[in-house]
């Protein structure tokens, strides 16, 4: 009741003034009627009513004090007077406002950049905290890796556990919806019907499906929609539900679509559509799809515990039931599994995966980078709160007058906290309009191909904007709140501009360094990071992958035989030379960082050719190395006449070479591909340079080798086209020719082969890009920091400086004395920032290629470029200072 009546009376605030104002002046008149009835002279009247009413600007105040909030009145008082200093003082509120847009609008960037990839929890998931996503380890050979799950792995983990209320099988399958030219590949959801019992989400239209179309062995044909997919292919018809849809190689029925806000586990990419697991395994493996181990459809699990049931107990169990289905698998399969040699471990982890034990190097670099932006901050906050200092300093006997006047040292304190507050806030406001620019950046880098998100319609972005704001305020008005409370009230009005203020700036100073240490710091980074992307870019894969496109088949439910696939393969090869900019086309069966394949080779000589390492090999027709532009290297590569029934021939990589037939000739050399050492030999008719194809370093290269297809799998694989001019832009003419050759519902997918290579190296491009521009950003606000500590000294020794020049210093003097106390701060920041580089940089190794964290050369380039950045800013103030007339700054102390 007493806020509401406050809230009435400040509604009324005007009217209540005036009539404070009249009943005053009433009363006043009447003691001065009564005074003049008394003897008095008018004058005299007057001055003796005055008097008698006291001070009516105190009982004005007491009023309002009782009318309003008298600490949100003050607030609002200090907040104009702030905007009223600050509009007279334009280049410093600018140069402050965009100090805190550049700290803060990086820093709700990259929130919102982490907070999609590893805070934020699916949308409509309930009670999200008690859901976890299973991850099974097994070892092979002694390292521990993760292994899908196969639907009977799920069963078991349903079946053998008891701390769970709830259980569901999920995947996501990029398939194709649509028939014919006008089929594309969307991302589906692939899920069990008890997947969306995880989520408050009631469809939007329909229903969801349930149990028993989703029961092994075959399920149902129906799908729900996305609410995306819903609007963009139905337009938000209500005749959706019903219609028919052919999504991979099977026609489903839309019985329901989700609501507008379900993204199911996949908040980045979204699915199109979820199918019933039952359906879609069955039409891919066939009726044993539910009961085998060895299947090559793999599932994901999640859980969500009981009520009580710590982590701790569910993982625990998760782990007995995995160990007794490899138990189960082994008494199905007639074989005994080595549990010992296996070591099966299962964990009830975080239910996004880039907070999961297999956290993408993506995801590491996102984290360095988000430490990054919060130096950035600290170094805008130093220098924001260097700014705030030098003017709580020049306004010294400001504030002592003030004091001195009767303003409480808490009013005063408010104002200048009110003043930061005020700065911080404006700086916020400019700094979402930066964030904005910069998430979409972000978002291309990182999250490619992903549902745009708005920071300025980001709840949680706008909170966390709201809170740094609040922090930033209060930390960088502490500076001068802290020196306005050490003010010595008698010594402060006797001084003038001039003294006890240069001697005072120990702590600007201080700040100083403390930018130049972590615009090292963050500099070191951007130099580990560039040489490391050098690193990555002067390996030579071995091919050409900016020009190349992959092609792929997808049959759906058009069965060939292995001769019609075979000449349909021809056919796609033939039809991709017609395609006009194609130089060159060739059959494949495996694509570098997409999968290679491995035979068992056999050599005359060698006991055990799997010693050496992993042989792997692709089936290529005559034109593979010219479309790859791999190099031969001795021989020739595969020919026209190298078909079935002529004799088998093969090119084998340079390192295969030499492990094999050391210090020999291996062109004409003998080896037998196949399951046994009795198959007829494959004669090596040439040498070809070595690609990587795993990854860039020496320990990702395996050996390879090369078969004629004709002669070697010639129903199985895709195609190569090489490009000119641009592969990009080959991509739908290409598809559009070849997908006139596809029989029935079949179709192709084009794409580049550079996306893989680009893939593999993105967490490299992603770091040297952001912590340059981070870095290089923090060396701009150290920049500006020197510079306006260096002005600022030098405008308060003006007077020294001037004593200097009449006792006869040189101008170089004078600007050696002051590039040399810049020069000396930087040496001590650089000092600083080193010794926390070499502590830190080791963190980050694992992220580098072939680059040393503690590399002397990134080291010294950074060193130098700081303390040449200092010699710049202090340069301009010491120009200045060397300037100084001595006659008319002496006159005027």
């Amino acid at each position: 009741m007493r806020f509401l009546r406050r809230l009435a009376q400040w509604m009324r605030l005007r009217s209540h003034g005036r009539d404070l104002a009249e009943e005053l002046a009433f009363h006043r008149e009447a003691i001065e009627r009564d005074l003049v009835a008394r003897g008095h002279a008018p004058a005299e009247a007057r001055d003796m009513a005055r008097r008698a009413m006291g001070n009516e600007t105190m009982a004005r105040e007491d009023a309002r004090g009782i009318w309003l909030w008298p600490r949100l009145e003050a607030l609002w008082q200090d907040a104009k007077v702030t905007l009223r200093g600050l509009r007279r003082n334009p280049a410093f509120t600018v140069g402050v406002m965009l100090t805190f847009a550049l700290g803060v609008g990086a820093n709700a960037a990259m929130f919102s950049l982490l907070d999609r990839m590893m805070l934020r929890p699916p949308a409509l998931m309930r009670d999200p905290a008690s859901v976890h996503r299973v991850y099974l380890f097994r070892h092979i050979d002694g390292v521990e890796g993760e292994t899908g799950g196969q639907y009977a792995r799920h069963a078991d983990l349903v079946n053998g556990t008891t701390s769970f209320s709830a259980l569901a099988a999920h995947a996501t399958r990029q398939l194709a919806v649509g028939v014919g030219t006008d089929a594309r590949e969307m991302r589906i959801g692939v899920v069990s019907a008890s997947f969306f019992d995880f989520f408050d989400a009631p469809p939007a239209a329909g229903r969801y499906f349930g149990a028993a179309e989703d029961a092994p062995p075959a399920g149902a044909p129906v799908a729900v929609l996305s609410h995306a997919m819903w609007q963009a292919r139905f337009g938000g018809r209500q005749d959706a539900i019903g219609a028919r849809l052919q999504i991979g190689a099977v026609v489903y029925t839309v019985i329901g679509v989700a609501p507008k806000e379900f993204v199911g586990l996949w908040p980045l990419r979204p699915p199109a559509a979820f199918i019933p697991v039952s359906t879609y395994a069955a039409s891919l493996i066939g009726a044993t799809w539910a009961t085998t181990y060895s299947s090559a459809f793999g599932l994901g699990t999640i859980v969500r515990r009981k009520p009580g049931v710590s982590i701790a107990v569910a993982t625990a169990d998760l782990a007995r039931a995995f160990v007794q289905s490899y138990r189960a698998q082994s008494a199905a399969g007639g074989r005994a599994i080595e549990l010992a040699e296996l070591r099966p471990r299962a964990l009830a982890g975080s239910i996004l995966l880039e907070r999961g034990p297999g956290r993408s190097d993506v995801a590491k670099v996102a984290t360095w980078l988000g430490g990054v932006s919060l130096i950035v901050l600290l170094i805008a906050c130093a220098n924001v709160a260097s700014l705030l200092l030098a003017r709580a300093l020049s306004k010294r006997r400001e504030i002592a007058v003030r004091l001195a006047l009767g303003v409480s040292r808490s009013r005063l304190l408010s104002q200048i906290l009110t003043e930061s507050m005020v700065l911080a806030l404006a700086g916020s406001v400019v700094g979402i309009v930066l964030a904005i620019w910069l998430s979409s950046l972000l978002q291309a880098a990182f999250l490619p191909g992903t549902q745009p998100v708005s920071v300025a319609s980001d709840g949680r972005t706008l909170a966390f904007i709201g809170i740094v704001t609040l922090a930033v305020g209060a930390v960088t008005g502490l500076f001068p709140v802290l020196q306005a409370r050490r003010l010595t009230l008698t010594e402060d009005l006797k001084s003038g501009a001039r003294t006890g203020t240069y001697h005072r700036s120990r702590t600007r100073s201080a700040l100083l360094v403390l930018q130049g240490a972590l615009s090292l710091v963050l500099l070191v980074g951007a130099g580990l990071f560039v040489r490391s992307l050098r690193h990555v870019r002067d390996v030579r894969l071995g091919f050409d992958a900016d020009s190349v496109l992959t092609v792929d088949t997808h049959m759906r439910e058009t069965k060939l035989d292995s001769a019609q696939t075979a000449a349909l393969r021809l056919r796609l090869l033939d039809a991709a030379t017609t395609v006009p900019g194609i130089e060159h086309a060739t059959l494949v069966v495996a694509e570098p960082f997409g999968g290679m394949s491995s035979w068992p080779i056999w050599v005359a000589g060698v006991d055990s050719v799997s010693k050496f390492g992993r042989f792997e090999f692709n089936s290529v027709s005559p034109d593979y190395f010219a479309t790859m532009g791999t190099h031969l290297l001795r021989g020739r590569g595969i020919k026209s006449g190298d078909v079935h029934g002529a004799p088998r021939v093969m090119v084998v990589g340079a390192s295969m070479a030499g492990v094999l037939w050391p210090g020999a000739d291996p062109l004409g050399k003998c080896v037998r591909v196949g399951l046994v050492d009795t198959v007829p030999c494959t004669y090596v008719v040439g040498v070809a340079e070595d690609i990587h194809a795993r990854g860039f370093g020496p320990q990702d290269r395996s050996f390879y080798y090369y078969l004629a297809a004709a002669q070697f799998r010639p129903q199985l694989g895709g195609l190569f086209v090489r490009a000119g001019g641009g592969a990009r832009r080959f991509i739908e003419p290409l598809r559009r020719r070849l997908q006139q050759e596809m029989p029935g519902a079949s179709y192709v997918t084009v794409s580049r082969l550079g996306e893989l290579v680009e893939n593999e190296s993105r967490s490299w491009v992603m770091g040297a890009t952001l912590f340059t521009a981070f870095g290089v950003l923090a060396l701009i606000l150290a920049a500006v920091g020197l510079y306006s500590v260096i002005a600022y000294n030098v405008a308060q020794r003006r007077q020294e400086l001037a004593v200097r020049v009449a006792l006869g210093a040189a101008a170089s003097d004078l600007i050696r004395l002051v590039v040399g106390e810049g020069l000396r701060l930087a040496s001590v920041g650089a000092a600083v920032g080193g010794v926390i580089a070499l502590i830190v940089s080791p963190r980050v190794a694992p992220l580098l290629f072939n680059q040393s964290p503690r590399d002397p050369v990134v080291f010294g380039t950074v060193t130098g470029a700081l303390l040449a950045v200092a010699i710049g800013a202090s340069m301009l103030p010491a120009i200045r200072s060397a300037h100084v007339d001595p006659n008319s700054a002496l006159r005027a102390e």
